[in-house]
């Protein structure tokens, strides 16, 4: 039986903050329900505590076409040919903000756009093995005709690259891997999969 255990079937014994600055670190000593229905003897985990955030696919129904970011992302050299990803509009939810301000927010910071009407995608957990984050993901609808040039605040040393691309070459830099991160893949994906619903809710009145 899928969903037999909630969050009640879990006992958090202790709490410490072993790093605490932009973002937090903190290791639980916690038990949890077994499948037989006895506990868990006591174990740790570690966690990330970035917080949660909010990203937007940005789509231009009359032209047909996305607008994607390319940026730098240090932590990607270990492991890809090239750190500089290509990106969905994305960015941390802060207290008093809900995931759709984020969306409007990041969108005229990072692409210099704004979005004029937004559909919701799913959400998601991004990698519940070492981080609480969530995800809530939506499509945005803008107009591409003059998008376009380099985007983003000073103040954080962004210095983001702004691509219109039609459907056939986002469909084409999927199957090519070359865009290879988590968030944009499943935009993306889930973008093609629902491709005429989402348009008739970005079109319709």
């Amino acid at each position: 039986m899928i969903g037999k255990y909630t969050k009640k079937d879990v006992k958090v014994l202790k709490k410490e903050t072993l790093h605490k600055r932009y973002f937090e670190t903190n290791l639980y000593h916690l038990q949890h329900r077994t499948f037989d229905g006895g506990w868990t003897p006591e174990f740790t985990r570690e966690v990330f505590e970035r917080g949660h955030a909010a990203a937007v696919l940005l789509y231009d129904p009359d032209r047909t076409e996305f607008v994607l970011l390319e940026q730098f992302r240090f932590p990607a050299m270990e492991t890809s040919n090239t750190p500089w990803m290509i990106e969905v509009v994305a960015g941390i939810i802060d207290e008093g903000e809900t995931a759709q301000d984020v969306c409007q927010r990041e969108a005229v910071e990072e692409a210099g756009i704004e979005i004029t009407k937004l559909v919701e995608a799913p959400s998601f957990l991004v990698s519940p093995g070492g981080t609480t984050e969530r995800l809530q993901t939506f499509i945005g609808r803008v107009d591409a005709t003059d998008a376009g040039g380099i985007h983003g605040l000073a103040e954080e040393t962004e210095d983001i690259k702004v691509h219109v691309v039609s459907e056939s070459t986002a469909k084409k830099w999927l199957n090519e891997g070359i865009i290879d991160n988590a968030t944009a893949l499943i935009l993306l994906q889930w973008f093609f999969l629902n491709r005429d619903n989402i348009i008739e809710q970005l079109t319709g009145a």
